[in-house]
């Protein structure tokens, strides 16, 4: 392989998430808002481009319009240069079947593989929050010799089961022996008994290695056709699957208490969580690293507003992040993440809570430990997150954690 190869990166961008409805009712759970201006998806695209892989295809199927219409007005790279960021909707090439997995819509995408005759392929997920130098990643797959490489990453040994497990070559670190899809007896590692590597759903292929194996999937009516369950027990079955430890990967910028964050935000619980996680005085994620970017859309809003100043009616924010466009009106918010043009007015309280885009809360309002989706109203007076059995006698979706979720354009009444 040449020492410069020519590199595409294919995004999975298809996935419905039910598992966070609903917030992905009206939207693909990559499309879904995050940190107050950005959405899943801008973290593994701002990898990419930090990385310096500007030729990307993002693989699109459930509910994609507000997806497809982010990654257009967002993710505009020079023509001039070659380089695109280009939603690819699923368009049935290969048959009357709409993607049946992350395998198969690979497959079925195969044109946009041999359109750009790339020596290498990385395939990310859309929906983890991570900061990643996909270049070291990349150099140490071409070191390796191997096919195909696996980013993983260290997990809990009693997670194990909500992931595909790796088990390393003891005499070669760089190497898969076994994969193991969510197993109930996974063994901690030698160096670390109660931790497991699991794999980050982060690929690097040889093109001609990803094609073959990619055609013989498809022919195959038994296989489950994803990824993991599928392409890389294929490839370790062969003694050809390469490993790349997550842990060595240096990203500039990065703190030691935010170095290898990387989170799977599939439950509502782990959304909330991994928001929560930015906004400490020393975040457990740093959104405030100028060295390694997350881009998104959001241009042209006013400032942020704090107004009323005596005691009575004191506008303002602890503790929170608060994102152009907002006014608080003479009401708290505490331990907070509040999206663009969010309005919170006299008297009221929003603490521990999400709000996405054009929120409304009224007077004399209390909002806690919940996540209301654009458009929501909170009535003057109203309560939410202080009663969950009243929110869930309201139609409110309660999470096992307690965080009560409000849907788009909804209204919460006193």
């Amino acid at each position: 392989m040449r020492s410069n190869p020519r590199v595409l990166a294919i995004v999975l961008a298809g996935g419905e998430g039910k598992r966070l409805m609903p917030l992905t009712a009206e939207r693909a759970k990559p499309a879904v808002p995050f940190g107050g201006i950005y959405r899943l998806i801008d973290f593994s695209l701002s990898n990419l481009v930090n990385s310096g892989y500007l030729k990307i295809v993002v693989l699109t199927q459930y509910k994609s319009h507000s997806l497809d219409r982010h990654i257009t007005k967002t993710w505009r790279m020079s023509n001039l240069l070659g380089n695109y960021v280009a939603p690819v909707p699923a368009q049935q090439r290969m048959g009357k079947n709409w993607y049946l997995g992350s395998a198969d819509a690979v497959y079925q995408s195969l044109h946009t593989i041999e359109d750009e005759k790339p020596d290498i392929v990385i395939v990310l997920g859309a929906d983890n929050i991570f900061r990643m130098d996909l270049s070291q990643m990349v150099e140490s797959h071409i070191d390796s010799g191997f096919p195909m490489t696996v980013a993983g990453i260290r997990q809990p040994l009693e997670l194990a089961d909500q992931f595909g497990v790796i088990d390393a070559d003891p005499d070669n670190p760089v190497k898969m022996r076994a994969f193991l899809e969510k197993p109930k007896d996974a063994v901690g590692l030698k160096e670390s008994p109660n931790e497991v590597l699991a794999s980050m759903g982060n690929y690097v292929f040889d093109t001609d290695a990803l094609l073959d194996v990619i055609h013989e999937d498809a022919e195959d009516d038994d296989s489950s056709h994803d990824m993991g369950g599928s392409i890389v027990p294929m490839f370790v079955d062969e003694g050809r699957a390469g490993l790349y430890d997550f842990t060595y990967n240096d990203v500039p910028g990065a703190t030691e208490k935010d170095r290898n964050y990387w989170r799977d935000v599939g439950t509502i619980d782990a959304f909330y969580d991994s928001n929560m996680d930015l906004i400490s005085v020393s975040p457990v994620f740093n959104l405030y690293n100028d060295k390694w970017p997350l881009y998104t859309g959001y241009t042209g809003l006013p400032p942020a507003k704090f107004v009323y100043g005596h005691h009575e009616r004191l506008g303002h924010a602890l503790d929170s992040l608060v994102s152009p466009g907002v006014i608080v009106s003479g009401g708290e918010v505490i331990g907070s993440v509040l999206s663009p043009h969010v309005r919170v007015n006299s008297w009221s309280s929003v603490r521990s809570s999400i709000l996405f885009d054009n929120v409304w809360i009224g007077r004399n309002a209390t909002v806690s430990n919940a996540i209301l989706d654009k458009n929501v109203r909170v009535e003057e007076g109203a309560q939410l997150g202080i009663d969950p059995d009243e929110d869930r006698a309201r139609g409110f979706h309660v999470s096992e954690g307690g965080i009560v979720v409000v849907p788009k354009n909804a209204i919460v009444k006193k």
